[in-house]
């Protein structure tokens, strides 16, 4: 998820470089994910991840069969989750991301489905199967439409986000300011982060919070601190980061 086309040539003599901690923290998942153990390449990092976006859908539904959980918030979630991964797949036959094309290890997409990816579907067992008994600080109906309509926009900031970025790099190369971001840098990550925030407050557990802040510290922070390092190679760059914020208007 990148707002620059990586091609583009920037300005004579600007360069940006990241943090030291950000770039190591780029080495070791890129060598988790991409290169662990060597060997072969058989697959694409973007098949590992539609596997587990496509497959929500049935996993929670068998889940609710298994368990024999036909509550509101079970279809709540299935509802929620298991449509966003149909929204992802449709977004990734429209306009696919090219940073999920590479090809990886054997290991390295066992890594990638059991490091972060399978660690959403415990979301869904947590409440389906009980083990997770929520009290929502609000009424059920009135939490649940909290969490459809994060969910909801939280998809639309996303996919508008990242159809901008693809369809604006085809025609014109550089730096995006305006429109999903004219305010904030990185849009495409505040719609995940809205998404899966509100699969963790439909399931009320502490476990989705720990995978969620590894995700969002451990990856996304990394990503969008990369992603800024690069975009620093443009001229406009410093008016653009003066009057937008990372991921929150006027807040972050």
């Amino acid at each position: 998820m990148s707002a620059i086309d990586p091609t583009a040539k920037p300005a004579a003599g600007v360069a940006g470089t990241a943090p030291s901690w950000a770039q190591r923290m780029r080495r070791f998942t890129d060598w988790l994910v991409y290169d662990c153990a060597g060997g072969p390449r058989p697959w694409k990092f973007s098949w590992i991840i539609n596997f587990q976006k496509a497959g929500t859908f049935a996993f929670l539904g068998l889940l609710m069969a298994w368990y024999h959980n036909t509550s509101t918030a079970a279809w709540v979630y299935l509802a929620l989750h298991g449509s966003y991964g149909l929204v992802w797949i449709l977004k990734d036959l429209t306009f696919p991301d090219p940073n999920w094309q590479r090809r990886i290890t054997i290991l390295g997409g066992i890594n990638s489905f059991l490091g972060v990816l399978g660690w959403y579907w415990v979301f869904g067992w947590l409440l389906i199967s009980g083990t997770s008994q929520p009290h929502y600080p609000l009424p059920d109906p009135a939490w649940f439409a909290l969490c459809i309509s994060l969910c909801i926009l939280g998809c639309v900031i996303m996919v508008a986000a990242d159809a901008q970025k693809f369809y604006t790099l085809r025609v014109r190369r550089g730096l995006i300011s305006d429109g999903m971001f004219r305010y904030v840098r990185h849009p495409n990550y505040l719609g995940e982060m809205m998404i899966y925030g509100s699969f963790a407050l439909m399931v009320w557990h502490w476990l989705p919070v720990l995978v969620l802040a590894w995700v969002w510290i451990g990856l996304f922070a990394v990503n969008m601190t990369m992603k800024e390092a690069s975009m620093s190679r443009y001229p406009e760059w410093t008016a653009y980061r003066a009057r937008t914020s990372w991921v929150l208007p006027k807040l972050f």
